[in-house]
């Protein structure tokens, strides 16, 4: 098998570069690469830069606006625009609303949201998990009851990602208690400024607010955003979380998070030499290596054989997201203990733009104070999307037949 690049491959992933030299913007990179706080703004406009170039959605077919790029070109694209310092894009319309739409919503659905999820117009936000609903997500309890062309939601939805500047919200709901829990939940569209739907923010590890509490108080949602069937949506949950746990694998910024490691380590010294000669480091940085290649080559596999069943990923998402997020907590972990003493202090306003260092820092790496509120962060990978343990689960019980 050859793991080489073809001249076509090569001559797109100039196309990349050059496209990202001319038009990502300078003040955008200066944010991604200084671990700075990216604002709603900021996405939108990177997104809209994108559309306008065609490149809006990578993954989606062009019936729908997107690329209809190969497995290997939507690799090409991460990484060259993670190694450039772009801001992602924003997964919950074009990773996992958007694939549901196309493949179970009605025509008017597709019509109006898919072109609005392209071009930045809509910002989508999730609501699955609830305070008693995680991992086992079939025990959710806020409900949906038929009123009418309408129904009238009442619940609460929690680890709720940027919902604070959503314009839409897909969410499971139940809408029968007969038969089995998974039996009685449907999909539902609902627009985040409908009365009654209230936003309450968490703070997490590193003080950001990142991550919300939804209520929802009598709000009435129209029938026609229903996705598909009543009491069907088990089944498109399903689907959408296949697309998420393969899109959440985090090559591009492994890569590119490497690469910074590496400057650590040659900046950093021990024992009056650079760190990156320590064997035993040097060996935990090559391990790290070793395992992104490979998790990049199945990558591969499982986006070629996606587009080939024009489907869902299979269980074998559950293999990229467990070795995606274990990878990118042990690079964020490795790069805080290059740091050595530099990656104690902790400063929540390291984050701002215009954040210059204090006069007490005056001796640390530029790059320090952020750095530690990243580990923090990504401590949350091995849970969203379903935890790692449950992922184990389904590998061993779908691939291995244990």
């Amino acid at each position: 098998m050859d793991l080489n690049f073809s001249a076509a491959e090569q001559e797109f992933r100039g196309q990349v570069r050059s496209f990202l030299r001319e038009h990502l913007p300078a003040d955008l990179t200066a944010k991604v690469f200084g671990g700075k706080r990216l604002e709603k703004s900021d996405y939108v406009r990177w997104q809209k830069i994108l559309h306008a170039q065609g490149w809006g959605a990578p993954s989606w077919p062009k019936e729908f606006g997107g690329t209809e790029w190969d497995a290997v070109e939507q690799l090409i694209f991460d990484e060259e625009c993670a190694d450039a310092g772009a801001p992602v894009q924003l997964p919950f319309g074009l990773k996992m609303v958007g694939p549901v739409l196309m493949a179970f919503g009605s025509a008017a659905q597709k019509n109006y949201f898919l072109p609005r999820i392209v071009d930045g117009s809509h910002w989508w936000c999730q609501g699955y998990s609830e305070p008693g609903a995680g991992s086992d997500l079939a025990s959710l309890k806020t409900r949906a009851v038929r009123s009418g062309s309408s129904y009238v939601v009442n619940g609460q939805k929690t680890w709720n990602t940027l919902g604070q500047h959503a314009d839409w919200i897909f969410c499971l709901v139940r809408t029968s208690a007969e038969g089995r829990p998974q039996e009685g939940i449907s999909f539902l569209l609902i627009d985040m400024k409908t009365p009654g739907v209230q936003v309450r923010p968490i703070r997490m590890l590193d003080g950001e607010h990142e991550i919300n509490e939804i209520w929802f108080e009598d709000v009435k949602v129209s029938a026609e955003n229903l996705i598909g069937e009543e009491n069907r949506g088990w089944t498109y949950a399903k689907f959408l979380l296949g697309h998420e746990r393969a899109g959440g694998v985090g090559i591009g910024f492994c890569k590119r998070e490497l690469k910074k490691l590496r400057q650590i380590a040659h900046a950093q010294r021990c024992a009056g030499r650079p760190l990156i000669e320590d064997a035993r480091f040097r060996d935990r940085i090559a391990q790290a290596e070793l395992e992104l290649m490979a998790l990049e080559i199945t990558t591969l596999r499982v986006i070629s054989a996606e587009r080939r069943k024009s489907g869902a990923p299979g269980p074998e998402a559950s293999i990229l997201k467990v070795k995606g997020s274990e990878l990118q907590q042990q690079i964020t972990e490795l790069q805080m203990q290059a740091l050595g003493p530099y990656s104690l202090p902790w400063l929540p306003e390291a984050l701002d733009a215009n954040w210059g260092a204090d006069a007490l820092l005056a001796d640390y790496p530029e790059y320090a104070p952020p750095l530690s509120g990243r580990y923090f962060n990504f401590r949350k990978t091995s849970i969203y999307a379903g935890s790692n343990e449950i992922q184990k689960n389904i590998i061993s019980q779908m691939i291995l037949g244990l």
